[in-house]
């Protein structure tokens, strides 16, 4: 193809060949010949040719037999999981490590997941648990000054599987409606949408014990605090030094940095350690941690739990509310499709106020089967399911959701003083 641009003096006109001679005439007219060749072929041929945007090599396969495509970023490979949205704008490295997402794939419903990367302090374990991660635009570039990497080289460090350019919204309008659905995320074409698909629906995440394989494998002390820059309800605070036990069943490091910050001394133990080992450790309270899954999966938890309540204060978050539930005799079921958030309205019916909260779980504890003198102390706003107990004849305090705001609001810090205020008044009537 041959074209000849004009440029007189007040106007650009660009003009075939054949049409110039009269145009030559002008004596202030110059003329460029542009000669363009296609080297398609040539480049096609020599197997050298590639497109300058990436293409869809991957495939997200869900039990109802949907198959949706996308791109991949991070790992590679085969993964099944359950998939379950989230509904948090940011904080992406926080959800990626929380533990309480074992087993799943999270779906960030914000399209766009990337801008802020990934650095050291914003983690809330030292790896991540979740089975993959599904977003719809992934940014092409970082902007924060904290950032020391991009998502898809944490992801690809920590074996982790991503995919993008994918219909999140429709996704999430089918969790919705058909509740959480388990998926197989895949790059090998080998495997068949059938070979894909079957294997979604062989696969299942009730009744499985998660946190075994999240939890610590032996006793420690935990020292770190909040950092000032981050701690934002420090003021009138009195600090007392209260003896913590933690059990790790999946326990996220803000809320070990919260309760320090409140001057506890914490020491964290394994989530099969002995309720008789604890007791001998005379604490002033013990913490029941968020966890992934079924609580009805892990049965030995339960009977630890039972064999402190109403020996030591106790505060139950996430996992550990729902095991209290079950330890005091009530009952647990599974929800639809959960809540996984930073933005979930709570009514706190003890102060008379909403709160908004950080949310991440699947099952729910039914107030109904609960025996007399307990106290639903918190209800969801958006379904009215059961967000916090208490049973103030046995010192037991709990939340369903993570009060720690990481990431999320600070609306529920305020329970971790409750939490001291209950150990000051057991100790005092000791």
């Amino acid at each position: 193809m041959e074209l000849a641009f004009v440029n007189p003096s007040s106007a650009t006109l660009f003009a075939p060949t054949k049409a110039l001679p009269s145009l030559f005439k002008h004596s202030s007219i110059r003329v460029f010949n542009v000669r363009c060749i296609s080297n398609s072929t040539a480049g096609a041929a020599a197997g050298v040719l590639e497109r300058p945007w990436k293409t869809s090599d991957a495939r997200l396969v869900l039990e109802d037999g949907s198959v949706w495509k996308a791109k991949s970023f991070g790992a590679t490979g085969t993964q099944v999981g359950e998939v379950v949205f989230n509904t948090s704008l940011t904080g992406y490295q926080e959800i990626l490590t929380d533990p309480s997402y074992a087993g799943q794939f999270v779906l960030m419903t914000n399209p766009h997941i990337g801008n802020t990367g990934v650095n050291f302090d914003d983690e809330e374990s030292m790896q991540c648990f979740l089975a993959g991660l599904v977003i719809r635009s992934l940014s092409i570039s970082t902007s924060n000054w904290r950032c020391t990497k991009t998502l898809g080289d944490y992801l690809t460090e920590r074996n982790i599987m991503g995919i993008y350019d994918v219909d999140t919204r429709a996704i999430t309008r089918r969790l919705r409606q058909d509740g959480s659905l388990i998926g197989v995320l895949s790059t090998e074409e080998v495997k068949s949408d059938e070979e894909l698909l079957e294997m979604s629906r062989s696969w299942d995440i009730v009744g499985v014990d998660l946190i075994s394989d999240v939890s610590c494998t032996k006793p420690y002390e935990w020292v770190d605090r909040t950092s000032p820059n981050w701690d934002f309800n420090n003021e009138g605070r009195v600090f007392h030094e209260f003896k913590v036990v933690a059990y790790d069943f999946g326990i996220k490091h803000n809320i070990l940095r919260r309760l320090a910050s409140y001057g506890c001394k914490i020491t964290v133990v394994p989530s099969n350690w002995p309720a008789s080992e604890t007791l001998k450790m005379n604490p002033d309270g013990v913490l029941f941690s968020n966890g992934p899954g079924d609580p009805s999966a892990v049965p030995y938890a339960v009977e630890t739990v039972k064999n402190i309540v109403g020996k030591a204060p106790v505060f139950g978050i996430c996992m550990g509310h729902q095991l209290l539930g079950q330890a005091l005799g009530g009952k647990t079921f599974k929800m639809k499709f959960g809540h996984h958030g930073g933005n979930h309205p709570v009514r706190n019916i003890r102060a008379n106020r909403v709160e908004i909260s950080a949310q991440n779980h699947n099952y729910a504890v039914d107030p109904a089967s609960l025996p007399q003198g307990v106290e639903v102390t918190h209800v969801n706003l958006n379904d009215g399911s059961c967000a916090g107990l208490a049973f103030p004849a046995l010192k037991v305090m709990s939340l369903q959701y993570h009060p720690e705001a990481s990431p999320g609001p600070h609306d529920s810090d305020s329970v971790f003083g409750e939490f001291i205020v209950l150990m000051k008044q057991c100790k005092q009537q000791a």
